[in-house]
This record gives structure tokens, sequence and C-alpha cells, in this order.
């Protein structure tokens, strides 16, 4: 309940009103519990009527509270919850979903989408995957299947999801430049310490193409593989990565990556910290061409 002023002329009525939610269509409903009379002629009883009021409603609000008998809620430790019947919804995901605004990454993929017409959503297939991504690992197909623990709107199907991805990918070095960007701009990053690592992921097909080859596994697997080298700053935070054939040696991806970076991603004078595999003496010259003293040190250079 509360007190509402209406307006009537040049004069202002007081009634006390219950506002309530219609059970079939759903709509806010005002009901009277009270008409109390016109401001004007309140006055002549009341010094302040509208806060004489107020009280007087908040005194009806807390003894309709205390006359509520309390409600008690049961459960069977024992019972568990079947598959198809749990529509359990995922919160936990808005934090995430802040940070991903926080980066402006709606405004990227809405406006880089924004000519390629088609039907469905690319920043509300790239949240699905994203969220999913980090906390609920899974394939795509799964990760589709488990959509409906979002508070999402997600009109697209399976299909507009392996589309959706062969359209950005082709935006990987835009993405990595606009994360870098952002977080250096609302966080700061520091560059004088990067990590620099390789990495890399087996494909169970029968014939080799021009990228997925078979080279030496991490996994030790006799499935072609794809290199992939990570350069991460002193905060284990990605500043970009890069893919190479899967019979590329580890220590030919350094030299590739750093001149890209180099060039687009303005880094200061770094110290980079490697494994002994990929201190070779082609790397050394050149980190050496960008910083003459450097010096080679126990596990980097």
């Amino acid at each position: 309940m509360y007190l509402k002023q209406n307006k009537v002329g040049n004069r202002v009525h007081l009634l006390i009103a219950h506002g309530y939610r219609d059970k079939e269509t759903k709509k806010v409903r005002t009901k009277t519990i009270k008409s109390l009379g016109y401001l004007d002629e309140l006055k002549k009883q009341y010094i302040d009527p509208i806060a004489h009021f107020k009280a007087v409603v908040a005194e009806m609000n807390r003894k309709v509270t205390e006359e509520k008998p309390p409600a008690s809620i049961s459960f069977d430790r024992s019972e568990r919850l079947v598959p198809e019947q749990d529509n359990r919804k995922n919160i936990g995901y808005t934090a995430l979903s802040k940070i991903y605004h926080g980066l402006n990454l709606h405004t990227f993929f809405n406006t880089r989408s924004y000519g390629w017409n088609t039907e469905y959503n690319t920043n509300s297939i790239l949240r699905l995957l994203i969220f999913s991504r980090i906390l609920a690992p899974a394939s795509k197909k799964r990760t589709y299947e488990q959509r409906g623990m979002y508070f999402e709107k997600m009109d697209f199907s399976l299909l507009d999801i392996y589309r959706c991805l062969t359209k950005v990918s082709a935006l990987k070095h835009d993405i990595t430049l606009h994360l870098h960007k952002q977080i250096l701009e609302q966080f700061g990053r520091s560059d004088e310490l990067v990590y620099y690592d390789v990495t890399n992921y087996y494909f169970e097909i029968d014939e080799q193409d021009d990228m997925r080859r078979k080279g030496v596994s991490k996994e030790h697997r006799p499935d072609p593989i794809i290199q992939m080298g990570l350069l991460t700053d002193s905060s284990g935070i990605p500043i970009t990565y890069g893919l190479f054939p899967g019979n590329t040696n580890d220590c030919e991806t350094y030299v590739p990556l750093f001149k890209e970076i180099r060039k687009n991603f303005n880094l200061g004078r770094t110290i980079v910290v490697a494994d002994k595999g990929m201190n070779t003496g082609n790397n050394i010259a050149s980190a050496c061409q960008r910083t003459p003293s450097c010096r080679n040190t126990n596990g980097g250079f």
C-alpha cells in the first residue's frame, strides 16, 4: 500500500492505494483502499497531511506483514533433479557480461557484422560461446544445446554458429588489437616483461591439409596438429596469439609472431621469458636487432 496523490483541477486528492499484478493480464493495477479527501481541507486538521498519512500507510503495511503466516519449505535430500525437467538458470554469468560490455566487445561485434547481411546476431552468438567457454567448456554442439541455462535471447541455430565462426575468424587481428587497446586504456598493461610459449591441438582427421599437419604432439598423439604460440603480459593476460602448421618447430614460431606485435601492438622495451627450446641463435639475434644491449639469461633473452 502507498499514499497516492491525484490532481483534480487545481486541487490534490489523497487516497490510500494498493498496487498488485493482475494474474490473467499480467499488468499492474491499482485498487483504492481508502479515500482521504482533498489536501487543502486536510491541512485544517493536520499540520502536514502528506507526512501524517505516509506514516499511517507505513503502519498499515507493518500490520499486514505481521499478520502473514510464516512460510515453510520442505524437500527430500535424496531426491535428484531429472535432466529433462531441469530448467535451472545461471545467474553468475552476469559478472562476465559486465566485463564483456566493459571491454566494448558488444559494440565491436555489432559494428563489424553490420554489413554481413546475416539472419543471426553475431554478438549473441559470441556471448554464448565466450560465457560457456569459461563456465562450462564443451563442443560447439554441446554449448548450443545448453544455451537455455542463460537469460539471453538466442534465436539462432547450430549452423548459424558455424557460419558465424567462419566470418569472425577473419577478424582475429582486429579483435586482439581491440582488446589490447581496451585493457591499456581501462586497466593499464605492463609490457616490460612478456611470456611466450607454444602448444598444439590435434585433429581426428584422415588426411592432412595446409595447416593441420603431423608434427611433435604435446600429447604424443599420431594425429595431425596445429601449433599455437601464445604471448601474455606479466599478469598472465594474453596479448595475442599465432597459428602455425603442425610440422613447424616451436622455435620457428617466435620471429614471425614478434614481428607482428612489434608492428601493430606498439610494445616498448620488453624482456622475453622463454624455455631453452626457444632460445635458438636466430631468435636471440632477432631480439638483439631491436635491443643491441640484450644479453642471454637463464631461460630467457
